[in-house]
């Protein structure tokens, strides 16, 4: 059985594809790399077969219909067969040394001492910048061992889990009945957050491994392509509504954390609203929080009593100024442009 299934989506992705691929083969024979080429007009389909044909025991190829990043996800997954999964955009890229501890901290796990997730730190390569941004989670997470919730410090604002953090246990993901939906954006926030209401036990290992590139134009992260794309936003923030209920969830630490993460969600959905400014905009964003009061009235109070919640719903300019502040800092925690 394979250590680790790394799934990357590709769509019209020959023009960096290679690299994302080259650096994912360090992992040997111990990984398995899922191509999934989601509907390509471009060369991405016979570059994904020119590397299975190089590597039939770690490269496989699934070709399907456009179902964007979501669906790309889902094929994945059918056919991963690892005991981890670990999900890498075609544009971005791993550090080989972090790959080979991070393989190698798995091979040190008993068949009963699996943690439900494996963390590590991930990098912004933000064109342009020679500073490069890293989120460590070396101050709330117990390092190289595995622990529970209940073990895990404060997380700092802007050191949430994103996706490129997380490696699950493929049992987790199956335990959790994840489907991403198809033809929508901003997945990455349910495959972030959905699971982790199963994850009971995790291992933190504090090396930079995921280099997550920001700044290509039309990257589904910038403001502006937000801006278009607000419904596909307001749908996943609806989505990690319904998938996951936090009144079931029995640990405070856990509850909290995931609360948070909501949070900052629908801040970000809430303001991208606001300064958008019309009136059917408006109406959107009222939508938003009467969809969260009818679902769930405890989660509703909660986000509207928090320091956002209040600050989202001033109706005066130094109210809007200061959302829109709030909104700032937000973009930096999911770290878009």
């Amino acid at each position: 059985m394979k250590l680790l299934s790394i799934i990357v989506p590709c769509y019209n992705s020959s023009g960096y594809m290679r690299h994302c691929i080259d650096t994912l083969l360090v992992g040997g024979e111990a990984v398995e790399i899922i191509v999934v080429n989601d509907g390509s007009a471009d060369n991405t389909p016979d570059i994904a077969e020119e590397y299975e044909r190089k590597y039939p025991e770690i490269v496989s190829v699934v070709h399907q219909a456009n179902k964007g990043h979501g669906g790309a996800i889902n094929a994945g997954l059918a056919k991963a067969s690892g005991i981890f999964v670990k999900i890498v955009d075609s544009d971005d890229w791993v550090d080989a040394e972090s790959y080979k501890k991070i393989i190698g901290t798995i091979t040190s796990f008993s068949s009963d001492s699996l943690p439900d997730a494996i963390i590590s730190n991930y990098v912004y390569e933000k064109l342009g910048k020679r500073r490069k941004t890293v989120i460590s989670y070396s101050d709330a997470l117990p390092e190289g061992r595995v622990f529970t919730w209940d073990e895990a410090g404060q997380f700092r604002l802007g050191r949430y889990m994103l996706m490129h953090a997380l490696i699950y246990r493929r049992e987790v993901l199956r335990k959790s009945g994840l489907v991403l939906p198809e033809n929508t954006f901003y997945v990455d926030n349910i495959y972030a957050y959905t699971p982790l209401a199963y994850v009971e036990t995790m291992c933190y290992i504090n090396v930079n491994f995921y280099r997550y590139f920001i700044g290509r134009e039309g990257q589904s992260v910038q403001e502006k392509t937000m801006m278009k794309r607000i419904d596909q936003q307001l749908a996943v923030n609806k989505l990690m509504i319904e998938s996951v209920n936090l009144s079931d969830i029995a640990n405070n630490k856990k509850r909290r954390y995931l609360m948070h993460y909501l949070e900052i969600v629908t801040a970000i959905s809430s303001i991208l609203l606001l300064k958008e400014g019309s009136r059917t905009s408006v109406i959107k964003r009222d939508g938003l929080w009467q969809y969260i009061k009818a679902k769930d009235a405890v989660v509703y109070g909660e986000l509207r009593k928090s320091l956002v919640g209040r600050i989202l719903h001033l109706r005066t300019p130094i109210g809007r100024l200061t959302a829109i502040a709030v909104y700032k800092i937000s973009r930096m925690i999911v770290g878009f442009s």
